[in-house]
């Protein structure tokens, strides 16, 4: 059996999501091999839903059910950023930069995880406009690698080559880690449909596969390195 390294160069971690379930879908595989070594893992939820659009018990439900999943990934530092969710094109790009930003700021990370700018959902495409302005290389503190991930149901969604095609060259092997990775979303009872859809646990799998596949593992999560500092 073929050992897996440790990720000790990505140091501190901050996954940014859209919206609660996109970080389980990008990097779930990846937030529980980071934790069984240890590392400081921290997510920021950009978008909280409002009524009445969203109802307050929904809200509420889906904010348990990521405890749930985050638990079963093994631990994560959770920073709510409260933008409205599917309406960021109504504010405006400063106070989503800003947001995101801030929460760079205070935690300091290492390594960022952001949205693929490709995504069919707007609110993909403005996070991910608000990382890269927020790692802007400006000071010694800039994140020193900065990654795009992929989620089910957006990144798929979009019309290569009218819009960006989402073309990996990191892949993170997730062998280890794929059952914890289902076992999280699996708590998003909200969200989870059946095979064939693509919020499935089926699919979700078996884009693991492939992507593990590419690289001769069992099963891998595919990213698109933006930045490295080395």
């Amino acid at each position: 059996m073929m050992e897996i390294p440790h990720l000790d160069h990505f140091g501190r971690i901050l996954v940014i999501a859209p919206h609660p379930d996109d970080e389980v879908l990008g990097c779930g595989g990846t937030i529980a091999r980071l934790r069984d070594h240890g590392h400081d893992v921290h997510v920021a939820i950009v978008t909280t839903g409002k009524p009445p659009q969203f109802p307050t018990s929904l809200v509420t439900q889906i904010r348990n059910e990521l405890d749930a999943a985050h638990e079963v990934l093994g631990g994560t530092t959770k920073h709510y950023l409260d933008l409205p969710a599917a309406a960021l094109d109504t504010i405006g790009a400063a106070q989503i930069n800003d947001s995101v930003a801030e929460v760079i700021d205070r935690v300091e990370p290492t390594t960022v995880f952001t949205p693929f700018f490709g995504d069919l959902h707007v609110d993909h495409q403005l996070v991910f406009n608000a990382t890269l302005v927020a790692c802007r290389p400006r000071s010694a503190a800039t994140p020193r690698i900065v990654l795009a991930y992929e989620t089910l149901s957006e990144t798929n969604w979009a019309a290569p080559p009218i819009t960006p095609g989402f073309q990996p060259n990191v892949f993170v092997d997730i062998s280890d880690s794929l059952e914890r990775k289902l076992g999280a979303f699996s708590k998003f009872a909200s969200q989870l449909k059946l095979f064939p859809d693509e919020r499935s646990l089926d699919t979700i799998r078996a884009l693991a596969q492939l992507r593990g596949s590419t690289v001769f593992r069992p099963a891998a999560e595919a990213y698109m390195l933006l930045r490295t500092i080395i």
